[in-house]
């Protein structure tokens, strides 16, 4: 259980997440994908990282357990800046960084895959933010480079998902496969990156993150000050108890 690194082929980096049951990451979760990662990625014999999971689904997001056991704010404080932390070790990452996404990819999920490089997914993916049902906010910085304003915003504001091959409709992903077939066209992908010069590719996703039209790092930092002001205002731990189901009467 944890973030493991292994190297199948030349040039190539597989991290993967296992954090049963449903990959919903604790604070030292997120700093330790984050680590695996920024190591990855500053491994001179590493041309592309592929960014994978075990389990039933990609990533579910923060642990809420965690939150519900905690008093104070720290659980609070430590997943936003964990989170913080592994967005940004995707998006900084030296080299191109490909998501192999199955199951469900929710919440910080969308944070990961949407600072990713690339996104191969099996045909049972489906991508979402229902934070506002768990008493948070964020990460719409990312869902917002996965699909348009406007579906974006309505997708948050519901808490509703879409599916790998609308995504794919989009051009957000790359590829969707059978669920057997997710690691291999992943790697398929990365072994094409990978055959690049490793100088060259490491200048290609610097010059590309140089030209983004939105800063994701500042952007996120935003939201999550947002996040914050639920926690401290009482209305996160209200609704993330109840997953939504219950609110509060409106005078």
């Amino acid at each position: 259980m944890g973030v493991s690194t292994s190297a199948p082929e030349e040039g190539i980096a597989v991290i993967t997440v296992d954090f049963p049951p449903v990959n919903a990451l604790p604070v030292r979760g997120w700093y330790e994908l984050a680590a695996a990662v920024r190591a990855a990625g500053a491994d001179p014999k590493v041309r592309c990282v592929v960014l994978t999971a075990s389990g039933r689904g990609f990533n579910a997001g923060v642990d809420i357990k965690e939150m519900q056991r905690s008093t104070g704010h720290d659980a609070l404080i430590g997943a936003n800046r964990g989170c913080y932390e592994a967005f940004a070790a995707v998006y900084d990452c030296e080299v191109p960084v490909v998501a192999a996404v199955h199951g469900f990819c929710l919440g910080g999920g969308i944070g990961l895959v949407g600072n990713a490089d690339a996104i191969v997914a099996a045909n049972d993916a489906t991508f979402g933010l229902p934070e506002l049902d768990r008493g948070a906010l964020g990460a719409a910085t990312h869902l917002a480079r996965l699909v348009p304003q406007h579906l974006m915003r309505a997708l948050y504001y519901t808490s509703r998902t879409v599916t790998a091959q609308e995504l794919r409709g989009y051009g957000s992903v790359w590829r969707v496969v059978p669920r057997e077939r997710l690691t291999d066209a992943a790697l398929e992908l990365a072994r094409e990156i990978a055959a690049k010069d490793g100088y060259l590719i490491r200048l290609a996703k610097a010059a590309i993150n140089g030209i983004d039209p939105v800063d994701v790092r500042r952007s996120y930092r935003f939201e999550q000050g947002f996040t914050f002001e639920a926690g401290l205002s009482g209305v996160a731990d209200r609704v993330r108890d109840t997953f939504g189901t219950v609110r509060e009467q409106q005078s």
